[in-house]
């Protein structure tokens, strides 16, 4: 399997696009891979996680054929991995030769912010029913999406709905992709990431080195995150450890970042980089 980091960045990005605090104002001098969009990835080419508004620059910057996508796994509601108004560019109208449906995949929230984007009454002559299809997933109710063994996992984040986590599963590999989340997970959620064994794991990293009850990881809830894993055998010297999701509130450079993970066994991800497990 492979994994590409589209975008990196928390909600703001990075630097934030109002703010001049040094982290920010350091982005902007230093470039390369201190800039972040937000966060979103894809695997393989063909499983997109999460659909930010920069999803458009992804797809210009790294020459990805959208149109071929046919399924879009979103964790949560947030504007930052869910940006639904550009679906309707999906729309023959819009979008020429779209392959197939692009099956859109989230909770409760993500399907009510589908809706009331997709159907104001300016798209209503650009009906989505042949290029775009919402499922709604359960937490734990594992599905199948062109090859791919998808578990949602209940996240700690927003308690106003059911983020999710995914567990990715094909062809012998394994990947756990735990954005946006802290670790107070429930008992079931930790149950079922302990009975997997994983190729990859990729976790939230807002908070950089400072530590918060919930919502958001950082560097030091990534360490005893990964700590729990190896005490169930979850992950071996072979499993790719890669941090990512990063703030401007995390106070951190890129080369910080990679120091930091270097030293504890894991990737720090940027824009466009990319892991082949």
């Amino acid at each position: 399997m492979e994994i590409q980091y589209l975008g990196t960045a928390a909600a703001e990005g990075l630097p934030a696009l109002f703010c001049s605090c040094d982290t920010c104002k350091r982005a902007r001098e230093l470039g390369g891979k201190e800039l972040r969009s937000r966060t979103q990835s894809i695997v393989d080419g063909k499983l997109l996680i999460d659909f930010p508004p920069d999803t458009y620059i992804h797809a210009q910057r790294e020459s990805l054929q959208l149109g071929k996508i046919q399924h879009l796994l979103v964790t949560h509601s947030h504007m930052d991995h869910f940006f639904p108004v550009e679906l309707i560019h999906r729309h023959e109208h819009f979008g020429h030769n779209a392959k197939g449906m692009l099956h859109v995949y989230g909770n409760e929230a993500v399907e009510k912010s589908f809706y009331e984007a997709v159907l104001i009454d300016r798209f209503k002559v650009h009906p989505l029913d042949e290029a775009v299809k919402f499922v709604r997933l359960e937490p734990f109710r594992d599905f199948w999406a062109e090859g791919y063994h998808i578990i949602p996992i209940p996240a700690d984040h927003d308690k106003r709905e059911t983020c999710f986590i995914y567990i990715i599963e094909k062809d012998g590999k394994c990947l756990l992709y735990g954005h946006d989340t802290g670790m107070n997970l429930s008992d079931e959620a930790w149950e079922c990431i302990f009975s997997h064994k994983f190729d990859l794991v990729s976790l939230d990293a807002t908070m950089g080195m400072k530590q918060i009850d919930g919502y958001h990881m950082g560097l030091l809830d990534d360490i005893a995150f990964v700590q729990l894993l190896e005490e169930r055998q979850c992950v071996t010297s072979s499993t790719v450890k890669v941090v990512n999701h990063f703030s401007h509130n995390g106070k951190m450079t890129h080369g910080q970042l990679e120091e930091f993970a270097e030293r504890h066994g894991m990737r720090a991800a940027y824009d466009g980089m990319k892991v082949l497990f």
